[in-house]
């Protein structure tokens, strides 16, 4: 059972899911749930004892001030409840060494949780000759990734190189000092992490939840993230 960050809809005001992300749980062998976007601390430590492992997916900007900076103009939308539930569950996640998988802003939140910073623009903040905001279609990739000889990553998919989809305007600018670098971009852009000492802790800069389907290597990742969700299954009943 996967408990999955929702994203949020202000103009709607409404919760909201990707399906790729529900389905490639689903195709690598576990249940997603949507979670609610919940603010009371007895209430996200009860989400937190009920599933095996939780997906912080894409979305909002990570405020700023979680880093010690001021909004810049170029800072896209924030949402202050999601990143009040993610940065409670977080701490859940750490204390009792419960899997997660971060993706997109995924990432970017488990950087800055752990005393990382981020770029809040990156066309504007850092050049670079890849383009990272791709358009439509969104699972064919965009540029290539070294991984680290002693990551996580390179013992999920028993390579060092990948080729990945792009869709993202931030992006680590220092790294957390408990995370290790899992992947770079040719432009030296961090683009996965991992947390050695943590059960199963990492999360990718690009969007596995679209090409799933079409890469092996994108289903890879949430195999073995399900793998070892799936160790922890009925510990709560």
């Amino acid at each position: 059972m996967i408990g999955v960050l929702p994203l949020y809809d202000a103009a709607r005001d409404s919760y909201w899911m990707l399906p790729g992300y529900m389905q490639a749980i689903e195709a690598a062998g576990g249940i997603p749930v949507m979670l609610p976007m919940a603010s009371d601390s007895s209430d996200i430590a009860r989400l937190a004892d009920s599933f095996d492992g939780f997906l912080f997916t894409g979305g909002h900007d990570v405020d700023p001030r979680l880093y010690g900076e001021a909004a810049d103009s170029a800072c896209g939308e924030r949402c202050e409840a999601r990143d009040q539930l993610e940065h409670a569950l977080f701490e859940h996640v750490m204390k009792r060494d419960i899997p997660a998988l971060g993706i997109c802003r995924g990432l970017q939140l488990f950087n800055v949780l752990l005393g990382g910073t981020l770029y809040q623009d990156l066309p504007t903040q850092r050049d670079s000759a890849i383009g990272h905001q791709q358009t439509p279609p969104y699972a064919r990739p965009m540029h290539e990734v070294e991984l680290s000889a002693d990551s996580l990553l390179t013992g999920i998919l028993g390579r060092t190189r990948l080729a990945v989809n792009s869709y993202h305007h931030q992006g680590i600018k220092e790294l957390a000092p408990r995370l290790r670098a899992a992947a770079v971009a040719d432009d030296g852009l961090i683009e996965a992490v991992d947390l050695p000492g943590h059960r199963c802790l990492f999360a990718v800069q690009w969007h596995p939840e679209f090409s799933y389907a079409t890469d092996p290597a994108s289903l890879a990742l949430f195999r073995y993230f399900i793998s070892v969700c799936s160790q922890s299954y009925g510990a709560y009943d």
